[in-house]
């Protein structure tokens, strides 16, 4: 189990720190806004109560299979809101955590790296870090564009002929 603020070779001090940081805002956010109380998520978790808010205050580091437990518990989508904060975007986890597009996310990310193997297949070395930007720019102008052209076909089918 990888443990966030754990040393690692390849994850810098300061990466560590700021992943166990950005994984208490979203679990503290996931615990105070459920319509649980604190007492029955930790029993849930399987976790001391005190031990539930050293996690939501950042004083004890928590494995990711331990923080997907607590989000999960809360009603929230765990994959999606750790992909997220991890990524820096603790407020897009914290507002989606729960909605449409936290279940969307959580699919994608998913399903993202099974279809990369299976549509480039060796060309997979071929991708290079650059593209990433403009192919997510890509993907959000794909998908709103789908988003309109759903939405065009259900006004077309409400007009009378």
């Amino acid at each position: 189990m990888f443990i966030v603020g754990v040393s690692s070779m390849h994850q810098p001090a300061s990466f560590r720190g700021k992943a166990n940081a950005s994984l208490a805002h979203i679990l503290a956010h996931a615990i105070e806004s459920s319509d649980k109380p604190k007492h029955q998520i930790a029993r849930e978790v399987g976790i001391h109560r005190e031990t539930l808010l050293r996690v939501m205050r950042g004083d004890r580091p928590i494995g990711l299979d331990e923080a997907a437990l607590v989000l999960d518990v809360c009603g929230a989508f765990p994959r999606a809101s750790m992909i997220l904060a991890l990524a820096g975007q603790e407020d897009l986890a914290c507002e989606w955590m729960r909605s449409e597009m936290g279940e969307f996310l959580e699919d994608f990310f998913t399903a993202l790296p099974g279809q990369l193997e299976r549509t480039l297949g060796r060309r997979v070395e071929d991708l290079r870090p650059r593209w990433a930007n403009g192919t997510s720019q890509l993907v959000a102008r794909m998908l709103a564009k789908h988003i309109d052209d759903f939405a065009n076909r259900d006004i077309a089918m409400a007009l009378p002929r």
